[in-house]
């Protein structure tokens, strides 16, 4: 049994972490911890505040008790608002409260577009303008070329819970771009768990999805690889083998 850990700010899209624990079809265990949001909204100031030390690390000892052997910041707005160095602060922080190997949602977009080959991607984000350009400045600060960036306006988390299937496909297709390798989808308080495999159809090229991501990124984190088609390309790489020389 692998126990991941999952700090998820207030109350959104977290039932896409069940359904994903479902999904994997494996001995792996998801475990989610509500941090204290504090001001809902897309905002900088409010983001920052989001993220601070002492909100993440007042859940870290249940993810403990849990049996966790990582930790990721289920947040992307509230880690990459920090910038790239300010995010890398803020994880090693988490990892030093919670005694185990930590990441975030962003660190999780930059490593996952490695895993599906991608260089260019587009950015499909639900947040207002400003607050998308921090997370491609993000993208951009980790080697990967960001062609388009499109915002939402939407300034709540509660509010971007509340969408569907429809609105998660049209979100995907209005951001992509003919230039970009795979689009990703940054908002934690997105249900898209569900949705990968027909948004990855109807593009016909790699989407991630923040709560996808941040799975795939505990995964990596505990040395587990997991081969699950209904969470989309990002999960259909075979285990590495290690070959002794």
């Amino acid at each position: 049994m692998t126990a991941l850990g999952f700090l998820y700010p207030g109350h959104s899209a977290e039932d896409d972490y069940p359904r994903m624990e479902q999904m994997l079809g494996s001995d792996v265990r998801l475990q989610v911890v509500h941090t204290d949001i504090g001001e809902d909204a897309h905002r900088v100031d409010a983001l920052l505040e989001m993220g601070a030390a002492p909100r993440l690390a007042a859940g870290v000892e249940e993810l403990r008790l849990s049996g966790a052997e990582a930790v990721v910041w289920a947040c992307t707005s509230a880690s990459f608002v920090f910038g790239w160095e300010g995010a890398h602060d803020q994880v090693r922080e988490l990892a030093r409260a919670a005694g185990l190997p930590a990441s975030s949602t962003s660190f999780a977009f930059a490593h996952a577009v490695r895993e599906v080959g991608a260089v260019r991607v587009a950015v499909a984000a639900t947040y207002p303008e400003d607050v998308a350009a921090h997370f491609s400045a993000f993208l951009k600060a980790s080697g990967v070329e960001v062609v388009s960036t499109r915002g939402s306006g939407i300034v709540t988390a509660a509010e971007v819970g509340t969408w569907g299937r429809d609105e998660v496909l049209a979100l995907a297709r209005d951001g992509d771009h003919p230039d970009a390798q795979a689009v990703l989808l940054p908002d934690t308080a997105l249900h898209t768990a569900a949705y990968v495999a027909d948004l990855e159809s109807e593009l016909g090229k790699p989407v991630l999805t923040a709560n996808q991501v941040t799975v795939w990124e505990a995964l990596r984190l505990a040395g587990r690889r997991v081969n699950a088609p209904s969470l989309g390309h990002l999960f259909t790489k075979e285990p590495l083998v290690q070959v002794k020389g």
